[in-house]
């Protein structure tokens, strides 16, 4: 019989944890809940790390973690401080206790691993310090706390290799640094005229908020939280990914309607399991970070990775920011998955570090995964698709002030990229094979280039069962219906210029492939892949490609741009009466065809048959379809409502929300 348990700031961890007698802790309900069980939290701030002790047993049958209707409850992973004393100046200092950091210390542990790049020489810590809800900036010398620099872009290197603006500079002259000893830590920080003893300071101590310790608890739902402030780890696709929470390599959870935000790393992390590899590359060396990786594919097959065991979560509705790596992270366990309707921004803009595993939403073997109807934003990369994302969908979600919108690679399809806005400067990259991308609107340039060096896994249809490997030989790539916006930077691709002198059907590629005589792998690596490209639109400078038959060109100035007002966020565009005379389609399976190397079908996740016949914010698409994300637009300036802001959880939330309301708790101590 499925119980209701409750959990309150007057309850205590000796009651039944009834409505009239509850739990004091989360943690408490956690230790009892079974399937089918609910636990229903009251408001307040909860200074705990929940680990779950069982799990659900089916998708009907699970265990739910819910706040209260209509109350506030957050899980933090600080303490709050308030015995600060003055130095000198604006700095201040306070001792803490190391038995607060358990067998944890932020402060003194690096956030380092496979594919951190900078800084090398004095690392950064997984610890922070919070004035009001505000993240404090680490300095590398006590001279700095006392001296802080003010960064107005990043020190270290970027995606992309261009230059990253900080959005707040002034926010990186509160610096903190602290002196780890046996017993004790001290931090010092300058607080620039707070008194913080008169403040909301906060400092971390746990690595998560709601995170197992233990692997196979599945169908766990949380929802309606503000989840928030995790000294997470660093986490690449090789070693232990922790976020603020995450089902640590479940299957069937549910993660919604929830505020997170301020993980040193991730925030919402879907896999990876730790057995089959632990940042081996940086520990030995012995052989490349890509092999490491080969061999985590391959040991997770061995210990039952599959759709029957691992995956299928759903992630949707929730608020995630200021995250220094990570708004959503997964290597495998990120499979048969579902996120959409989140909100995303502000994701590795803070530049306190640098590493290749940066991402608004980074996954790795994505396979199936859906990804839709996002709002992602002001974050130094969008999304990033790495490694087997093979049936991934990612449909109606809208790119906006990336420093790179989207970038998927080592890929070989099938995989669909239809209905999106992209409008940052640096759209995209394209590292992959097999890809088909319908109906967008590109406002950025594009990189297209081959990966030969890296023979990546590619599956059977709809499983994780490996069916070979192979480099990626780039194209093999449908472009259909796009809307294309060219750019003001030189010597960049806006369009698909860049596809030109492939050929235009497998059976020509073919051809010139035996045309080169007698040979293997080499024969392949000299013909380019086909391309499949019809019914683009493409202004303001972006270039067609050199055999697209049936397309409309034109340098007129087009605009393009992502309005935010109070109610919603609107995509503001101009666009030229002659464009309107090309006629498109509803495209289906049959349009798409079948990949090269996967000789995979583009289809349903239920393997059904799949027809893109709705746009961006749902309108159904009619017989005439045009090019790009929306169908209800005409000749002329049109401004159109893509996203609500009401629709989280029905409260537009900022970080002067979540800092007004850490000041109203700084006389309360949980």
């Amino acid at each position: 019989m499925a119980t209701i348990y409750y959990v309150a700031k007057s309850g205590s961890d000796r009651n039944p944890g009834t409505k009239n007698c509850p739990f004091l802790t989360i943690q408490r309900a956690a230790d009892v809940a079974v399937a089918g069980d609910t636990v229903i939290v009251h408001e307040g701030v909860y200074r705990e790390w929940v680990k779950p002790r069982y799990g659900g047993l089916t998708s009907d049958c699970r265990i739910t973690y819910m706040a209260a209707q209509g109350e506030h409850v957050v899980i933090k992973g600080s303490e709050q401080v308030d015995n600060w004393e003055l130095v000198e100046g604006t700095v201040w200092k306070t001792e803490v206790d190391n038995t607060v950091f358990r067998d944890y210390n932020p402060f003194a542990t690096e956030i380092d691993g496979d594919w951190m790049v900078s800084p090398r020489e004095k690392k950064v810590h997984t610890g922070d310090v919070y004035l009001n809800g505000k993240s404090f900036f680490e300095a590398d010398s006590l001279d700095k706390v006392f001296h802080p620099e003010k960064w107005e872009k990043s020190i270290h290197e970027t995606w992309g290799w261009r230059e990253e603006k900080l959005i707040s500079p002034e926010d990186s002259l509160y610096r903190w640094y602290a002196e780890v000893a046996d017993e004790k830590t001290t931090i010092y920080a300058n607080f620039h005229g707070t008194n913080p003893n008169e403040a909301c300071v906060e400092i971390n101590v746990r690595k998560c908020c709601f995170f197992p310790d233990r692997t196979g608890l599945d169908y766990i739902t949380v929802k309606g939280f503000e989840i928030a402030q995790a000294a997470t780890i660093w986490a690449p696709p090789t070693g232990k990914q922790y976020g603020i929470i995450g089902p640590n390599w479940s299957k069937g959870w549910i993660i919604e309607d929830n505020i997170i935000h301020d993980s040193k790393c991730s925030a919402v992390s879907l896999g990876k399991e730790e057995t089959t590899g632990d940042n081996n590359f940086t520990k030995w060396g012995r052989k490349p970070g890509y092999q490491y990786q080969m061999e985590a594919v391959f040991r997770a097959l061995a210990i039952g990775w599959s759709k029957e065991k691992v995956g299928s979560h759903i992630v949707r509705n929730n608020r995630i920011y200021d995250c220094g790596q990570n708004g959503i992270v997964g290597h495998m366990g990120s499979a048969f998955c579902e996120i959409y309707g989140n909100e995303i921004f502000r994701i590795g803009t803070k530049h306190e570090y640098y590493g290749h595993e940066l991402g608004g939403i980074k996954l790795h073997a994505a396979i199936d995964t859906y990804i839709h109807n996002n709002y992602i934003h002001h974050c130094t990369l969008g999304t990033w698709l790495d490694w087997q994302a093979q049936g991934i969908r990612v449909s109606a979600n809208i790119y906006d002030n990336n420093n790179r919108d989207f970038f998927i690679e080592v890929t070989h399809g099938p995989y669909l990229v239809d209905n999106n806005i992209f409008t940052s400067e640096y759209a995209f990259d394209n590292a992959a094979q097999g890809g088909a991308y319908v109906n967008n609107l590109v406002c950025g340039f594009l990189n297209h280039y081959p990966v030969l060096n890296r023979s990546t896994p590619y599956h059977f249809p709809h499983s994780t069962m490996v069916a070979g490997t192979v480099p990626v030989y780039g194209g093999d790539d449908r472009w259909f219906q796009n809307l294309f916006i060219g750019g003001q930077e030189e010597n960049r691709h806006y369009g698909t210029a860049e596809y030109n002198g492939s050929p235009v059907s497998l059976e020509s590629y073919i051809e010139e492939v035996q045309s080169l005589g007698y040979g293997d792998v080499e024969q392949y690596e000299r013909v380019k892949q086909p391309a499949y490209i019809d019914g683009n639109v493409y202004l303001g400078g972006a270039v067609a490609f050199e055999q697209e038959a049936n397309c409309y060109a034109d340098n007129v100035k087009a605009k393009a741009k992502i309005v935010t007002e109070e109610d919603g966020v609107y995509l503001d565009i101009t666009l030229p009466e002659e464009m309107f005379t090309l006629k498109g389609k509803v495209i289906t399976s049959k349009d798409l065809g079948m990949t090269r190397i996967t000789e995979g079908r583009f289809e349903n996740r239920d393997g059904g048959d799949l027809a893109i016949d709705s746009d961006l914010v749902g309108n159904v698409m009619s017989e005439t379809v045009i090019a790009g994300p929306l169908q209800n637009v005409q000749a002329g300036n049109n401004k159109v409502k893509i996203w609500d802001n009401l629709k989280l959880r029905g409260v537009k939330v900022t970080i002067l929300a979540v800092a007004d309301y850490a000041d109203k708790q700084k006389n309360k101590r949980y």
